[in-house]
Order: structure tokens, then C-alpha cells, then sequence
């Protein structure tokens, strides 16, 4: 079966959720049970299909979210197994852009934890029909219904179960399917593989009715036919009510709730076929919006293979057999091997030399790539992460991704003067691949600072720079990124008139700065620009160079030298000369005026604030309340996470939370368990802010 020949037939899936839920375990029994693989690897042995990476292997965790392409039931589904660690959140965010839905795996201990909210919001940002798979029901400690009430009061109100367990922890035998209201019974001599179906025992009977009750219910006001048999309590056809589902879930308005263990091989091919009836096609999202690249008026992309080419490239992978591999989303039309693409976001062809169907780090040469087909180019130099293709037949941009700003840097220097070429050319290659990577030369000491999301990505880093470049390095302790902003709204005007190699140039340009409130700011954008002139005071066609030179005048604050956030700069005033204003005559007046203005404007310093979520037993909470308040923390929400732990939300600097994971195990010996992910940025207290100049600039305001 040709499956790229028919649109229908494809899903493309997310398995997301928090660390240690079991996502790949799940991606690697579906794997087994769709034929892909024979035999079944193990997280814990280090074996596993999608967790190829050295580090993966040694650590347990999935640190670079894996492709993979399987078929069940005649459906091709291209899978992306993400990380759960919040370091690595990115992987997460591109591979949402790219997805038509997603799979959502919660443990039946632990629940809905802290990164299981972040990677539920970041599916809700790009409105993707979702599943949710319970997993874990045989682990010590496992309540199917306890999960279910946080999902609905964490998550999402719409979540139902269509499937509900058969005991649980040791006593757990297998699933009852609600929509067939069969008992599904899993071969423990055949790895899960011979699956039996029996009526639902009698014990089971009467909460079977009640959940399936719940479900129909739930379902009911999306179909006409089906509320009718339901009122009047007739038998509802199994087609009827498998539609039904399918048509609420890609409204967004019912979330199919599944349930089983991964690792005991049950319950897997249950979530498979639900996959293949309830999650979209491409063909269920009929249209991708796009908009103009000049005017920003909104395209709609026929998601066809008639249309003209519409591609994204969601990921750079620096593949040491081949190259640059860019991970690409058609949306609309054909690619073929050999052909050429506009890069849309610099006007520039460029030429395919082949195609890649991804299989984790392993590759099948392809001859297209279709509508709804995801998979890897080679050829392509200057393709960047969010950078829209086209066959030139169109002019439209896909929306870009948002990555969170990285917030944490170490100095890096290599250990032998020999590997300095050695070290640059592997910070460039990883920064490529990785949008939260950061590589910064520090002006006051000419130090290379790389930064991050958090330790452990910084960790991954160094690690792969001594593995795969071969490169050893001394790295400094880990220190914040702090950013600065203005305070005061302020005018500023410059005029530049100089003879420069026998030639003149004059510019004079005025601008109002102020600082952008709450309301204006966009996390597409963190600072604004507006042009307020008219071209009789300044020509057009100074326009985009004096735009560009004052955003970039923000790249380095008048503090510690650091970027500029929240300003709004204003152009509101200029002259010039017909014979001796140019381009650079408007550029280096514009970067003086703001200086000048920034300097002026009372600068402060930003300092980054984590949001910390604890889960402490009952006995500890006091202790760890004190000691968050201690670091300056603000408590946001404090709840009952289970019969024995409470669940402390709070606010908390990053400069504080430097070596919490020792605190917090002396704290509660042990027992307690944090995460933490970037929030936001805020203003440094004024106390905070001269110490922190002084120790980075020598003195104190």
C-alpha cells in the first residue's frame, strides 16, 4: 500500500507528556505491534528505536524528539516521540507546529504533573486534537479515576474515557473498551501481541454501564442521530458512535481517554486504533493559514496536491554521514528529489540533492514528499528552523515558532589552543540545530558565553561537543542571563553630518522610547518599532535601514551590555540632504540617538523567574513554603496532589535556585520532587540590581 497516494490515510502524531511517563516505552510497543520492529527495546537497557543518542542511552531520557513512520490498519502514521524535561522544551514546540495532533501520555501514579501542563498548553497554542493514554495502571499506588479528575481540572473538562481498566497495580488483567463494551484480555507468552476479546466481567458490568453512560453523554449533542437513540435508550450503533467521537474530538470538544501499561504490553493496540479512527488527517484540516510577507494579510493553503508547494522546516539535525538534514512539513503540493524551492524568508532558491523518510537516526531515500508527508531534505545550505519553501507560484509565510528565551550561560574555552577552530565550528553547528542555544562573545572580558535552558542542556552540550567534535573543553560555573529594559519615556535626536572618503554624509533623525506595557507586548516580538514620518521628511527608501539600526542599537543595553526588551522606539522626526544622505549616514545616526536615549532612560535590569513546582509529602510542606519565601519566591497555588503529598506552585528567581536539587533533598529527605521551567521575565529589585552591577561592572550605582 502506497499510502502518501492518499492524503486520508495519514496521522501525523506527538507522544507528549512529562519525564518518565513512558512515552517512548509506548512509541516503542506501537513500533512492535505495527510490525516496525521485531523485537521490543527498553528504556532502562538503553535499547530503545527512537532513543538513539549516546546520552539518551546513558541517561534514560529522551533529549531530541525521533521520527518514525508506521502502519496500522492501513493508516501510515508518522510518529514524533518528544522529550518530558522541560531543558528541552523546544524539541516539543517545533514538533507541535508541524503536528495535526497529538497523544497525551499521563502516569496513573503520578497524574498530571508540572510538564504535563506545559506540553497540554503548548498543543492547546496550536489547537491540535489530542488523546490521552493513562499509562502505568499495574505500578504500586495507580488510580485511574484520580488522573481522570486532574485532567479535568488541570486540563481540559472535555476528557471521557473510552476505555477504563480491568483491576489495577498487580491485579491489572487488561482494559474494557466502551464503545464495543468488550473485555480486552492481553497474551503475556506472545509480548502482548495476542489480544482475546470476552464479555466484560460480572463485577465490571454495572461500572461499565455508568462510564459508558458518562461517554454517550458526553458525545451525544454532536450528533442528531445519536441523541435521538440515546434519549430514547435504544441500542447505538458501534459506527455510529465511533463517528461521533471522531467528529467531536476534531472539534475540539471531547478528548478520548484511554488507559493501559506500556511496559506490561497492555492496551496499546487499543490506543493504535484509536489513533486511526478519532485523531485528523491532513485532510480534516483542510486549510493552513499563512499570510503575505509584506503587507501580512492573511493566505489560507489548500492542504493539496494540486496546489502550489507550501513547506515548513521545522528542525536542523547535523548528520555526520550526510550533512545538514532540515525536517520539512509539506502542506500543500509536491516536492520532488532534484527540484528547487524559494526560500521564502530570504527570496533565495536553492537546490534538493535528496529526500529522507526519517526512521529515528535511521533513513530511506525518498523521491517526494507530498501533501501532509513529513520527512528530511539534504542540499539546502542557508535553510533555517521556521523558514517557509514555496515553488515560487506563491508568496506567503508560514507563522514562525516561538521558542522561550534561553536563561542560564557558562563560559566555555577549549583546553588546547589547537581545538580554538575546532570548538567555533561545533558552537555554530549546534547553535544552528538548536533554537534555545545561544553562543555570545562577552565584550568586558572576551569570554565565549554559551547559554541555555537549564543545567542539564548545557550538560548535553559540553557532552556532545567532546563526543561528537571531539573536543574537550573547560566550561565556568553556570551564571543568569539577565536583560534590561527602559523605565522613563524619553526624546532623542541625532544628527550626523561627516566627510567620509572624499565623500559626505548627513542624517538627522528624532525618536521618542518609552517602555512597551503589559498590553503591548508579543512573544513574536519583544520590542516594537513605529514609524511616524512622513517621506518628505525622510524618503522611503531610508526607511528599512534606519528601522533596522535601531532595533539593533537594543542588542546592547547601556548596563551590562546586555539585550534590550519591552521598548517601544518611535520615529518621529528627521531631515536630510538629497545629495549626501545615504543608508550609512542614517544608520549611524539612528544607532547614536538611540544610545543616547536608552542611556537617558533610566535603564534597569531584568532578571529571569522560574516557575517552580514542588511535590512534598505532608510533613515537609512547611519547611519547603519557608525556604521558597527565603529565595524570594512568591507561592501561586498550593494544593492536594494525592493522599499523601501536596503540589506548591511558586514564582522564584533563577539566581536563587542555583543547586536546589540538593536543598530540596535535605529539605525533605529525600521524598520530595521538583521541575522547573522559565516564566518570564521581571524587574530586578534595586538592591538586587547594584549587586549585580557591581560584581559584573565593577561598581554600584
Amino acid at each position: 500500500m502506497k499510502s502518501d497516494s492518499d492524503i486520508s490515510r495519514i496521522r501525523n502524531i506527538g507522544i507528549i507528556a512529562h519525564i518518565d511517563a513512558g512515552k517512548t516505552t509506548t512509541t516503542e510497543r506501537i513500533l512492535f505491534y505495527t510490525g516496525f520492529l521485531h523485537k521490543m527495546g527498553e528504556v532502562h537497557d538503553g535499547n530503545t528505536f527512537t532513543d538513539w543518542m549516546d546520552q539518551e542511552r546513558e541517561r534514560g531520557i529522551t533529549i531530541t524528539s525521533a521520527t518514525v513512520t508506521c502502519f496500522w490498519n492501513e493508516k501510515q502514521i508518522n510518529i514524533i516521540d518528544t522529550p518530558g524535561h522541560v531543558d528541552f522544551t523546544a524539541e516539543v514546540e517545533r514538533s507541535l507546529r508541524v503536528l495535526d495532533s497529538a497523544v497525551g501520555v499521563f502516569c496513573a501514579v503520578g497524574g498530571v504533573e508540572p510538564q504535563s501542563e506545559t506540553v497540554w498548553h503548548q498543543a492547546n497554542r496550536y489547537h491540535i486534537p489530542r488523546l490521552a493514554y493513562i499509562n502505568k495502571m499495574d505500578r504500586v499506588g495507580a488510580d485511574f479515576e484520580h488522573v481522570l479528575s486532574q485532567i479535568h481540572e488541570r486540563l481540559t473538562p472535555h476528557a471521557r474515557p473510552i476505555s477504563i481498566p480491568m483491576g489495577k497495580e498487580d491485579k491489572f488483567e487488561g482494559v474494557i473498551d466502551l464503545i464495543t463494551m468488550s473485555a480486552w484480555h492481553f497474551d503475556p507468552l506472545t509480548q502482548g501481541s495476542k489480544v482475546t476479546l470476552s464479555p466484560i466481567p460480572d463485577e465490571m458490568v454495572d461500572y461499565a454501564m455508568e462510564m459508558r453512560e458518562q461517554l454517550l453523554e458526553a458525545v451525544a449533542e454532536h450528533d442528531d442521530e445519536l441523541l435521538h437513540l440515546f434519549l430514547e435508550g435504544m441500542d447505538i450503533p458501534v459506527d455510529l458512535l465511533r463517528k461521533t467521537i471522531r467528529k467531536a474530538t476534531l472539534e475540539h470538544s471531547f478528548i478520548p481517554v484511554l488507559c493501559g501499561s506500556s511496559l506490561k504490553n497492555k492496551g496499546l493496540q487499543l490506543l493504535l486504533e484509536a489513533v486511526c479512527d478519532f485523531l485528523p488527517s491532513p485532510l480534516d484540516i483542510p486549510t493552513t493559514q499563512g499570510f503575505t510577507p509584506i503587507t501580512h494579510e492573511p493566505v489560507m493553503i489548500k492542504n493539496d496536491l494540486k496546489e502550489s508547494l507550501v513547506g515548513l522546516a521545522f528542525k536542523i539535525q547535523m548528520d555526520k554521514y550526510v550533512g545538514k538534514l532540515i525536517y520539512v512539513r509539506i502542506y500543500a503540493g509536491t516536492l520532488k528529489k532534484g527540484d528547487s524551492f524559494i526560500n521564502q524568508s530570504t527570496g533565495k532558491r536553492e537546490r534538493i540533492s535528496r529526500i529522507l523518510q526519517m526512521m529515528s537516526n535511521k533513513k530511506n531515500d525518498l523521491d517526494t514528499l507530498k501533501a501532509g508527508d513529513i520527512g528530511a531534505i539534504v542540499g539546502p545550505k542557508n535553510l533555517c528552523t521556521g523558514d517557509t519553501l514555496t515553488d515560487g507560484k506563491v508568496d506567503v509565510l508560514l507563522s514562525k515558532m516561538h521558542f522561550p528565551d534561553s536563561v542560564i550561560a557558562i563560559a566555555i574555552e577549549p583546553k588546547t589552543k589547537a581545538d580554538q577552530d575546532s570548538l567555533c565550528e561545533a558552537l555554530c553547528r549546534l547553535e544552528e540545530e538548536d533554537p534555545t542555544f545561544r553562543v555570545t562573545l562577552d565584550k568586558e572580558t572576551g569570554q565565549t558565553l554559551i547559554s541555555g535552558m537549564g543545567e542539564l542542556h548545557l550538560d548535553i552540550i559540553v557532552d556532545r561537543i567532546k563526543r561528537e567534535f571531539g573536543v574537550s573543553a573547560n566550561v565556568g560555573t553556570p551564571q543568569v542571563s539577565y536583560k534590561e529594559t527602559i523605565t522613563e519615556a524619553q526624546i532623542c535626536e541625532e544628527a550626523f553630518d561627516r566627510e567620509l572618503n572624499g565623500k559626505g554624509n548627513y542624517a538627522q533623525v528624532k525618536f521618542k522610547l518609552s517602555p512597551l506595557g503589559p498590553t503591548e507586548l508579543d512573544d513574536d516580538c519583544k520590542n516594537k518599532y513605529i514609524n511616524k514620518i512622513s517621506p518628505e521628511k525622510i524618503p522611503q527608501e531610508y526607511w528599512k535601514a534606519i528601522e533596522e539600526s535601531a532595533l539593533a542599537s537594543l542588542n546592547d543595553g547601556p548596563l551590562i551590555n546586555g539585550s534590550m526588551e519591552r521598548v517601544k522606539i518611535e520615529l518621529i522626526d528627521g531631515d536630510y540632504n538629497p545629495v549626501d544622505s545615504n543608508d550609512l549616514a542614517f544608520q549611524i545616526a539612528t544607532s547614536m540617538a538611540v544610545g543616547k536615549g536608552l542611556r537617558a532612560a533610566s535603564p534597569v535590569l531584568m532578571e529571569p523567574i522560574m516557575l517552580l513546582t514542588v511535590l512534598s509529602p505532608d510533613d515537609f510542606v512547611g519547611d519547603v513554603i519557608a525556604d521558597i519565601n527565603s529565595k524570594r519566591g512568591r507561592i501561586e497555588v498550593m494544593r492536594k496532589h494525592n493522599d499523601i503529598q501536596q503540589e506548591i506552585v511558586a514564582d522564584v528567581p533563577l539566581s536563587e535556585l542555583f543547586g536546589y536539587s540538593t536543598r530540596i533533598r535535605s529539605l525533605s529527605q529525600g521524598r520530595a520532587i521538583y521541575t522547573m521551567e522559565f516564566k518570564k521575565y521581571e524587574l530586578c529589585p534595586v538592591n538586587i540590581q547594584n549587586a549585580i552591577l557591581k560584581k559584573i561592572r565593577g561598581y554600584a550605582e
